[in-house]
């Protein structure tokens, strides 16, 4: 499956709509984006039943102010409406695949739960 292009208008549609979905938060002029790309773009055509989308930065300011996004590229992995990863840099191939497996095989209903605690911090 190819990349779609995430937006402002069509972001809460995609991650609602989708259980897992890898974002790549992006930009033309940063290097190693451009390195990665096609990366990303290799891994999305080996891998179903996950959601390969990205954001260009520079035209979509509003959401990557929202995901305080400091650093290109970022990797976000969105399971089930739960952020569960987040990452600058580029990964070679190897590691995005075992890092999408990763996140493929975590417990979800765990997930839940420790994201639903209360937090110990004051």
């Amino acid at each position: 499956m190819s990349t779609i292009e995430l937006t402002a208008d069509n972001f809460d549609e995609v991650i609602s709509g989708n259980d897992f979905v890898i974002i790549d938060f992006w930009a033309e002029w940063c290097g190693p984006c451009r390195k990665f790309g096609p990366v990303f773009e290799r891994v999305s055509e080996t891998i179903e039943d996950v959601i390969f989308a990205k954001v260009d930065t520079e035209a979509q300011r509003e959401l990557a102010q929202a995901f305080e996004i400091t650093s290109i590229p970022t990797l976000m992995i969105v399971r089930e409406q739960i952020a569960v990863f987040r990452q600058p840099g580029a990964l070679p191939e190897a590691a995005l695949t075992g890092l999408i497996r990763r996140a493929q095989d975590l417990d979800m209903d765990e997930v839940r739960a420790q994201s639903n605690a209360p937090s110990n911090e004051q």
